[in-house]
C-alpha cells in the first residue's frame, strides 16, 4: 500500500517538474487543487510528497544531481579548490576562468533547479496550511522541514547571484514577471523561515535518518547565516546549541568515517536514493572527483596545486581526503570513495556537519575579541588531523594573524563541501586578492554570476549584474 502511495506521489511530483523545473517563470496555469487534495488528504501522503522532495534534491542540477553543475563543483572552480582539466569543456572553463558567460547552460541550470526546488517547497507549505487532514505535529514538522529546504536554497542563490527574485508562493501569474528584491529582503526571509524551523522541528530525525532535517539542522544553517550577516553573538550562541548536543553529534577521529551514511558527524545528509529509482548508489561528489581509473580523460576537474600544497605537514587530511591520480598526476578529492557502485548505498552527501560549527564559533568569537576560546574550537579541528594547536605553539597570537589562520582552516576542513571557500572569499573581501593571481582578468564584478540570458529572455524585469 505504501508503494503505491509513494508511486503515485513520484507520478505527481513528475507533473509538477513538467511545468516547473527549468521554466518556472514560463508555465501552463496548472490545476492546484486536484495536486493539493490527493497529496494533502492524509499523514501518509502527505510525508511522501516531502520525501519526495527530498529525493528531488540528489537530481537537482544545483544540489548535485547532473554531474558538473553543482554549487560545491562550480563554485570550487570559480574559487582556488578545483580546476577544469578538459580544454574542450569550455562552460566548465568559463567558472574556472572567472568569466561565466550569462549564455552558459551550467549557470542556467544552476539557477532554474534552485527556483524548481522553491517552488515543491511553496508547494508543500501551502498544501499543509490548507489541508485539513494532517495531524498537527506532523503538519508542523512537515512544514517546518520545507521551511528549511527553501531557506537554505535561498541562502545559496544570494551567495551567488546577488540578489535574486523572492517567490513565495506557486501563484504562476504572480511568478511570471517577479522582479529581483535586495539581498536584505532575501535574508530577512531566509531568518524567517528558519528560525521558525526551528519551532517546528523535532530534535530527532524523523525515521532516525540524518537525510531529512531536525531542529539542530535548522540551528546549524542559522549559525551560518548569522556569521555572514556578522551577527557574531547569535553565531556563536546557535552553533554552542548544535555542539552542546553530544548525544547526537561528534567530531569524528576516523576522517575515512566522517561522510558515511548517517555519520555522527553529519547534522544533514542528501541520500543518493533519489537518482535513478534507487539504482545508483554513489554521491555525485564520489563520481565527479575520483579520477575515472578506466578513462581518465571522462573526469574533468582535480584539485588545484595551491590547494594541495597549502597543507602542513603530517596533516592526516591528505592522507585520507586527497588523492592521487598517478598517470596524470593530478590531485582529487577523495572524502567520498564510492564513484560507482549499484545498490549499496554507503555514503550520502554531507550539506552540514559539526565541523563547520566549531569553525563558525571560532570566528565569531574571534571577532569579539575572544581570542583564547576561538583558539580552543579552531583546535578542536587541528586536533583530528593530527595537529599542533595554535594555542600551544603561538598563545600570544593577535586577532587578524588568528582570523587569517580560520580562513585557512575553513579551506582546508571544508574544500569541494558547498562552495564554501567561495563564499567565504566573496564574504570577507578577500576574492580579488586571492583570485586575481589565478586568473588575470579577475575584477570585483566577477564574484556574482551572471543571471542566466534565457530567464532575462522570458521575463523583462530581470535585471543582470554588473559587469555583464
Amino acid at each position: 500500500m505504501r508503494k503505491n502511495i509513494f508511486l503515485k506521489l513520484c507520478l505527481i511530483l513528475s507533473i509538477l517538474l513538467q511545468w516547473s523545473c527549468e521554466d518556472f517563470l514560463e508555465v501552463e496555469t496548472p490545476n492546484h487543487k486536484i495536486v493539493s487534495e490527493t497529496v494533502f488528504n492524509s499523514d501518509e501522503t502527505a510525508i511522501s510528497a516531502m520525501d519526495g522532495i527530498y529525493n528531488q534534491l540528489f537530481r537537482a542540477s544545483s544540489f548535485g544531481g547532473v554531474r558538473e553543475t553543482s554549487v560545491h563543483i562550480l563554485a570550487g572552480l570559480s574559487s582556488d579548490e578545483l580546476m577544469a582539466i578538459r580544454p574542450t569543456n569550455l562552460e566548465l572553463l568559463e567558472f574556472y576562468q572567472n568569466d561565466v558567460q550569462p549564455a552558459n547552460t551550467r549557470n542556467h541550470s544552476l539557477w532554474s533547479s534552485a527556483y524548481n526546488v522553491i517552488y515543491m517547497t511553496n508547494s508543500l507549505i501551502e498544501g499543509i496550511e490548507t489541508s485539513g487532514n494532517i495531524g498537527e505535529e506532523l503538519g508542523n514538522n512537515l512544514k517546518g522541514e520545507a521551511k528549511f529546504v527553501r531557506a537554505f536554497t535561498y541562502f545559496n542563490l544570494i551567495n551567488l547571484y546577488g540578489e535574486v527574485p523572492l517567490v513565495l508562493t506557486t501563484d504562476y501569474r504572480e511568478n511570471a514577471l517577479v522582479s529581483r528584491v535586495s539581498k536584505e529582503e532575501i535574508y530577512d526571509q531566509i531568518l524567517v523561515d528558519l528560525y521558525e524551523a526551528s519551532e517546528l522541528l523535532s530534535v530527532k530525525y524523523r525515521n532516525e535518518d540524518r537525510t531529512r532535517v531536525n531542529k539542530f539542522a535548522s540551528l546549524a544553517l542559522l549559525a551560518r547565516v548569522n556569521l555572514y550577516l556578522e551577527n557574531w553573538p547569535e553565531a556563536e550562541r546557535l552553533s554552542s546549541e548544535v555542539i552542546a548536543q553530544s548525544n547526537q553529534y561528534e567530531i569524528l577521529e576516523d576522517l575515512n568515517q566522517v561522510f558515511l551514511a548517517n555519520s555522527k558527524e553529519a547534522i544533514w545528509q542528501i541520500s543518493p536514493i533519489g537518482g535513478s529509482g534507487g539504482i545508483l548508489s554513489f554521491t555525485t561528489e564520489g563520481s565527479v572527483f575520483i579520477f575515472n581509473p578506466n578513462f581518465p580523460s571522462l573526469t574533468k576537474v582535480a584539485l588545484t596545486t595551491d590547494l594541495v600544497e597549502s597543507f602542513e605537514n603530517g596533516d592526516k587530511r591528505v592522507e585520507n581526503w586527497i588523492g592521487q591520480h598517478e598517470p596524470t598526476g593530478y590531485s582529487y578529492a577523495f572524502k567520498y570513495k564510492d564513484r560507482n557502485s549499484l545498490y549499496n548505498i554507503t555514503e550520502y552527501s554531507m550539506v552540514l556537519r559539526l565541523a563547520e560549527q566549531y569553525l563558525i564559533r571560532a570566528e565569531a568569537r574571534a571577532m569579539q575579541g575572544d581570542l583564547s576560546m576561538a583558539l580552543k574550537d579552531l583546535d578542536k579541528i587541528r586536533q583530528r588531523a593530527g595537529l599542533s594547536d595554535i594555542e600551544e605553539v603561538n598563545p600570544n597570537i593577535e586577532s587578524e594573524e588568528l582570523l587569517d589562520l580560520l580562513m585557512e582552516a575553513r579551506r582546508k576542513e571544508l574544500f569541494t563541501e558547498w562552495g564554501h571557500r567561495w563564499m567565504d572569499l566573496k564574504r570577507t573581501g578577500r576574492a580579488l586578492s586571492v583570485l586575481s593571481t589565478k586568473s588575470s582578468g579577475f575584477e570585483n564584478t566577477d564574484i556574482l554570476y551572471p543571471i542566466p540570458a534565457e530567464e532575462r529572455m522570458k521575463n523583462p524585469n530581470l535585471n543582470q549584474n554588473p559587469g555583464y
